[in-house]
């Protein structure tokens, strides 16, 4: 299933966000992978689209960035056959 995440960077935590990034890379645990991400204009937020059929990764994967963000994790259903 795809997920779409929302990431509410916390105040002044931007640069260590991006610097926890760049050292430890995503830390995703084996079987949540990563699809593609935007930030918003002001940079305080991130919208990811991850993939998964263990939703229960999310808690292990969000426990090691959760001091720097908050989360918000959304099942999307893709049904291809309405449009």
């Amino acid at each position: 299933m795809i997920y779409m995440v929302i990431e509410n960077f916390k105040p002044d935590c931007y640069s260590k966000i991006y610097d926890r990034l760049s050292k430890k890379g995503r830390m995703l645990p084996n079987g949540l992978f990563y699809i593609n991400s935007w930030a918003n204009a002001e940079y305080n937020m991130c919208f990811q689209l991850m993939q998964t059929n263990q939703p229960d990764l999310f808690e292990q994967w969000t426990s090691q960035w959760d001091d720097l963000m908050d989360f918000k994790i959304y099942p999307i259903d893709f049904n291809t056959d309405e449009l």
